[in-house]
C-alpha cells in the first residue's frame, strides 16, 4: 500500500495548522516574547547544544518546543534549536511551528553515516536532494523518490564553506526514520547509485519547506561507516566538525 493512506492528502486542507498550536498558545499565554528570528539552526546532537551554550553569548527564550535560544551577537536574526529528538517527525513538527511563527531560513546541521569509502570521519557534507525513506514527507508532497533543499541557500551554504576555506562534497543522501533496519541490501544498493550519507531528517525538512513556501538546507558531518559486512561508529570524534558546521550555519545566515 503507498504512503500516505489516503490518496493525494497532499492537496486537502490540514484541520490543524502551525498558526493554531500559536493562537492556542496566546490564549494560554505561553506565547514566545520575541520577534521571529530571520533563520534558524536545528541541532540534534545534545554536546552541540551545550558547547553553544557555554561559548557563545545566547539568550533562552521560553514556550518554544526543544530548548530554544537567541544568538545574541545576531542582534536575535540567527535562533538555535535543540534537544527536541531525532528523526523526521520530530523536526517536521518544529518546522511547521517556527514558519508559523514568521522565520522564512532553516539550516539543520548534524551527523550522517558514510556509505561510500573515500569519505572520511569529520568530512563536511551539503545536501544536494534525499530519497525519501520516511513516512513524513508524504503527507505534504506528491510520491517521488526524492525531495530537495531550497537552491538559493544551499547555494549560500556553499559559498560560505569555501570563503572559510573548507573542503566539502555536495551529494544525495538517504533518509530513513528506522537506523537499526538498514539492511545490507539498501546499503549496497544506494552506495552503487553513488549515495553519499544516510541521516534521519533531511528528506522530510525539505518536503514541509517545499509545502510552506520557506528555505531550508542540510549540512553534516561524517560520524559513522556503513561497511560492506559491519557498522563502524565514531560519534565521539566529531564534536569539533559539529561546532564548525555551527559556524557554516550562522556565517550563512548572515549572509541572506
Amino acid at each position: 500500500m503507498p504512503l500516505p493512506n489516503f490518496p493525494d492528502k497532499y492537496r486537502e486542507t490540514s484541520l490543524v495548522s502551525g498558526k493554531d498550536f500559536w493562537e492556542y498558545k496566546k490564549n494560554i499565554g505561553r506565547y514566545p516574547e520575541i520577534d521571529p528570528p530571520k533563520g534558524v539552526v536545528f541541532t540534534f546532537q545534545p554536546n552541540l547544544m551545550t558547547y553553544i551554550i557555554n561559548n557563545y553569548t545566547v539568550k533562552k527564550v521560553e514556550n518554544v518546543f526543544g530548548d530554544f535560544y537567541l544568538l545574541e551577537q545576531s542582534q536575535g536574526n540567527i535562533g538555535i534549536c535543540g534537544n527536541f529528538g531525532i528523526g523526521a517527525p520530530n523536526a517536521a513538527i518544529l518546522l511547521e511551528e517556527l514558519a508559523a511563527f514568521g522565520v522564512k531560513s532553516f539550516i539543520s546541521i548534524g551527523t550522517a553515516g558514510a556509505l561510500q569509502k573515500d569519505l572520511k570521519i569529520g568530512n563536511f557534507i551539503v545536501c544536494s536532494r534525499a530519497i525519501r525513506d520516511e513516512g513524513t514527507s508524504y503527507h505534504y508532497i506528491p510520491a517521488e523518490k526524492y525531495s530537495h533543499p531550497s537552491q538559493g541557500l544551499n547555494q549560500k551554504i556553499k559559498e560560505t564553506i569555501e570563503k572559510m576555506g573548507l573542503e566539502y562534497n555536495f551529494g544525495t543522501s538517504w533518509t530513513t526514520d528506522a537506523p537499526f533496519r538498514e539492511t545490507f541490501k539498501e546499503v549496497e544498493h544506494y552506495r552503487g547509485e553513488g549515495v553519499l550519507t544516510v541521516d534521519m531528517e533531511a528528506s522530510a525538512v525539505f518536503a514541509v519547506a517545499h509545502t510552506l513556501n520557506i528555505d531550508v538546507g542540510a549540512i553534516f558531518t561524517i560520524s559513522d561507516y556503513l561497511g560492506e559486512k559491519e557498522w563502524k561508529p565514531y560519534f565521539h570524534l566529531t564534536d569539533e566538525h559539529l561546532q564548525t558546521l555551527f559556524k557554516i550555519a550562522i556565517n550563512t545566515l548572515n549572509s541572506i
